[in-house]
Order: structure tokens, then sequence, then C-alpha cells
């Protein structure tokens, strides 16, 4: 059997397993007919899709990502941003999710669905800040090598819409609230940088719920790795450190693992120097990780983000074992430009939008 495709099958099971549209499906049925249905991240599509296929043509407002906004009803309005750094659009989305959520009367439901990727989708900013702002702030975050949760905090101070506000609007009678986590802990408050969390004081009936998070992924994970007889030798959420800090920790646990499967999920940060090249995190771990298993024989890898996408590239992460690390790998990785060496060495791993984000998901296997 190749390896390689085990390893990608197993990586893939744990994503499924977290789909907007299935992780949505299965609670619905415990919760009143909404309203109005407001979607917003990455997977919103997904979730929405899910939702007006168990209630029926509910107004709907949709922001994701571009290209993420298929597959809807034509009477669901769409509104597609960038993603990670907030453009003219993402402000078109704030306010369109503030207006929604003004505009609904005493005695009305609303349905929020919530995942990550909203804190760059979507935003109305606080008075006196731009666009230009925003930008900047996301650029610099993004660069400096921040965790999830430390640059979500500083968002939050630019918003009007994150940690709470956006429900401060709201003057209905009950707010539901569905959210696939990809924040560590599962935090609503953190999530898109806490769009969907509940204010500090409110007058109506809220109730929140993570439908989806890195946990679910991994034990989805581990589950196929059983079916197909694979003995599983580790299931941690062990990836939140820089990410040759996390490669160095993996390094020695892979090259001595005996025959199995191990399952790790997190979410690696990477400080960019000021002119990076090609790729996004996973990228960077998966070819940091093929240095620390170069000339290892029996182990693959797949090191890839639950959404299908890995930074501004169109690869969800990569594929890599003891003979991807070669001529040109160091440089690449210094220049951060991991994507060029993996691509010319055919070991992308491309999904395209999956419909969900829990984090980022790794799969080693040794046989």
């Amino acid at each position: 059997m190749d390896r390689k495709d085990q390893a990608i099958r197993i990586w893939k099971a744990g994503v499924d397993a977290v789909g907007g549209h299935s992780a949505t499906s299965k609670v619905l049925h415990a919760i009143p007919e909404p309203d109005q249905i407001l979607a917003v991240g990455k997977p919103a599509a997904a979730m929405a899709r899910a939702a007006l296929e168990h209630f029926g043509p509910i107004p709907t407002l949709v922001v994701t990502k571009d290209d993420h906004g298929r597959d809807l009803p034509e009477h669901v309005t769409v509104i597609e941003a960038s993603h990670p750094v907030p453009d003219d659009r993402s402000l078109l989305g704030g306010q369109a999710l503030c207006k929604a959520v003004e505009a609904m009367p005493s005695g009305s439901h609303l349905l929020l669905l919530v995942s990550g990727g909203a804190s760059s989708l979507a935003e109305n900013l606080v008075p006196g800040k731009t666009l230009d702002d925003l930008e900047q702030l996301n650029k610099t975050l993004l660069a400096q090598g921040l965790d999830i949760t430390a640059m979500n905090t500083e968002r939050r101070k630019l918003s009007r819409i994150k940690g709470g506000g956006l429900l401060s609007h709201f003057q209905g009678d009950r707010a539901t609230v569905l959210a696939i986590s990809d924040v560590p802990g599962d935090d609503l408050n953190v999530v898109g940088s806490g769009i969907g969390a509940v204010p500090g004081t409110y007058d109506f009936h809220a109730s929140t719920q993570i439908v989806a998070s890195n946990a679910h992924a991994r034990t989805a994970a581990v589950q196929k790795a059983k079916d197909e007889g694979i003995a599983v030798l580790a299931n941690e959420e062990c990836l939140h450190d820089d990410f040759l800090k996390v490669a160095a920790s993996l390094g020695e646990r892979l090259r001595n693992m005996p025959k199995g499967a191990m399952i790790f999920g997190g979410e690696p940060t990477v400080v960019l120097p000021d002119n990076p090249g090609r790729g996004g995190r996973n990228q960077a771990l998966a070819l940091a990780l093929a240095q620390e298993i170069a000339g290892c024989t029996g182990i693959t890898l797949v090191v890839g983000g639950t959404d299908g996408t890995d930074g501004p590239t169109q690869a969800a992460g990569a594929i890599v074992d003891g003979s991807t690390w070669g001529d040109g790998a160091e440089s690449a990785l210094r220049a951060a430009d991991s994507g060029s060496f993996l691509n010319r060495q055919g070991a992308l791993l491309v999904t395209g939008p999956t419909g969900t984000n829990v984090m980022d998901l790794l799969v080693a296997i040794r046989q």
C-alpha cells in the first residue's frame, strides 16, 4: 500500500469529520427556526448551506474568503473578501453584518454561524481608524509570528464588531451562535476575534456552541488510522510554537518512532523576513520536519491547514518524507520560500477549500 496515499487518507478523514456542513447539520434539530442567518468565516458557506437545507429559505448573509462562497441558493447575499490581510470588501462585510443585526426587530431569532478567518474577512472600525490602519496591523501581526490569541487581542482594539460588539447591536429575543473553532481552548472570545461572542451586558436569550474543533479532527484521524490497521502512537495538540521549535521538538520522536501513526494538531507560527517568498506556516513546518527526518526510511508526513489553504497560497500544506530535503532546501527555509522548493519536489498538498477551519493537522506514519 502506498504510504503517501495512506497518510493523506488519514489526514483527509480528520478534515472531513469537521466539515462545516456536517458539523452544523448535526446540531440544528435542537434549534428553533431563525428569522435571519448570518455566517462569517472561511467555512461560512458550508455552515449556511446546512442551515438553509434544514430550515428552508431564511434571509441569509454570508461573509467569506475569495472563492469560498459557492453552492448557495440565489436568495443568499454573499460578500467575499481578502484573507489573511483585509481589504475594502472586509469593511463592506462588517458593515453588512452590523446593518443586518441592527435591523432585527424585538421578538426575533438570529442564527449566527462563526468560524476562523472572520478577523480579516469582516470589520467595522472604531472611529478614527482606517483600512490602512487595519491592513498595516494585520501585516505587522502576521510578520511577528504571534499566536492567534495574541493577534486577535490586538485586532479587537480597532473593531466595533469583535469581542461581543456585533451582538451588542441585537434587539431581538434570541441569538444562537454556532462556531467552528480554530483557536486553542476553543474560546468563543478568540474565534474570529470574538465576532460571535456575547457582550458583557445583554437583554436577550443567548446560546453558544462549538460544533467542530481540532480535537474532533484528530479523533477522526485516529479512528481512520485504526481502521486501516495502523497502531496509533500519539494524539496531541502540540504545534503551538515557532515552527522551527516545533520541528526540533518533534524531530527526535519522529526519527525514533516505531511502526504506527502519530497525529498532531495546533497552529505553528512563523516570523517573516522583509521580503518573504512563497508558502505558509504548514509548508514551512513540513520543510523543517523534512530536514529532521532526512535520510530516514519508511516515514511519511502530511502537514496541512484544515481549511485547505496555507497562508497566501493555493496549497493546504505538504507531504514530505526522508528523501524530500535536498539542495536549495536550507536557503528556501531561511527565505520563507518553502513553497517554491516543495513545489519543485512535487510535494505540495492541494485540496481546494474544505468547508472547515480547525487549525492545522499533522499525520505521521511509519511502516
